[in-house]
């Protein structure tokens, strides 16, 4: 089998997509500080703060990267460009885990794949940098997948509002923001269509529809503790703002395009009994 490596092996979605590939493909990823990879022999420590990634390329000799790294973006942008010069003379492609973010200047409509990209936020700005580099590489060679907010049984997102419900705090919800959304276990279904079928290009992989931040969490609340919960509304701007990334031309099959409503189920009708 062609070797994969995942950079950001150890964090929340790159751990997941580990998991998702390594039954099927000759997997490979790295960790930081987490102490739970040390004994797997498919998992190299790599600090990029302190390397770079040459040797574990050369180990693992990947027809793939995935990169879900996380931590300090400087670090994050010299590996980088340290990976874009090295996909261009190897039979390698990357795979780029991105945000919808990279919208965040665009208010009034939601944002397609090859929409111009306008961020307000460092963050934004940040993945724009890193996606800007990788389209310079030749057709094929690359495919970036932009997400939205990720959510998850056990997703950090899910487990702050168990603990605002827990603890009886304000959850905080942005009224006027409108967005799609995706959950973890269906990313990682996703992820594994586009390597299979060698898919390159720009993606969106989210919700194929639109609801508020606001009645999205509240929905999430009701149905998933059986109870109003409390609420603390953060309005950004006086008018509906977009923070949604949807897919126009690169759709995938139908049976891996979820609605939110998929997406709240997944959070609720699985895990439900234990909020009774």
């Amino acid at each position: 089998m062609k070797p994969i490596l995942i950079l950001g092996g150890s964090g929340y979605i790159g751990n997941l997509l580990y998991k998702e590939l390594a039954p099927y493909f000759n997997t490979f990823a790295t960790y930081n500080s987490s102490k739970d990879h040390s004994d797997n022999q498919h998992f190299f420590p790599f600090d990029m703060e302190e390397e770079g990634p040459e040797a574990i390329l050369k180990e693992v000799k990947p027809k793939l990267i995935i990169s879900s790294l996380r931590g300090d973006f400087n670090a994050q942008i010299e590996t980088h460009t340290f990976l874009s010069e090295y996909i261009k003379n190897k039979n390698c492609r990357i795979l780029f885990l991105s945000s919808a973010n990279v919208f965040d200047s665009f208010q009034h409509f939601p944002s397609y794949e090859y929409d111009k990209t306008l961020s307000e936020s460092i963050y934004g700005r940040f993945k724009i940098k890193i996606e800007n580099q990788l389209m310079r590489l030749a057709v094929g060679k690359y495919t970036i997948a932009r997400l939205p907010m990720i959510f998850g049984l056990n997703a950090p997102r899910t487990h702050e509002i168990d603990a605002a419900i827990r603890e009886n705090k304000p959850i905080e919800v942005f009224p006027n923001t409108i967005i799609n959304v995706n959950s973890d276990f269906r990313l990682s279904q996703q992820i594994h269509y586009l390597i299979n079928q060698q898919k390159t290009g720009i993606f969106h992989l989210g919700s194929s529809d639109l609801i508020s931040h606001f009645d999205f969490i509240k929905t999430i609340v009701e149905k998933r503790y059986f109870k109003p919960g409390i609420y603390k509304q953060v309005y950004t701007s006086n008018t509906m703002r977009y923070l949604a990334a949807l897919p126009k031309e690169n759709k995938l099959p139908n049976h891996l395009l979820p609605s939110y409503t998929d997406i709240i189920n997944d959070l609720t009708l699985l895990d439900s009994r234990k909020h009774r």
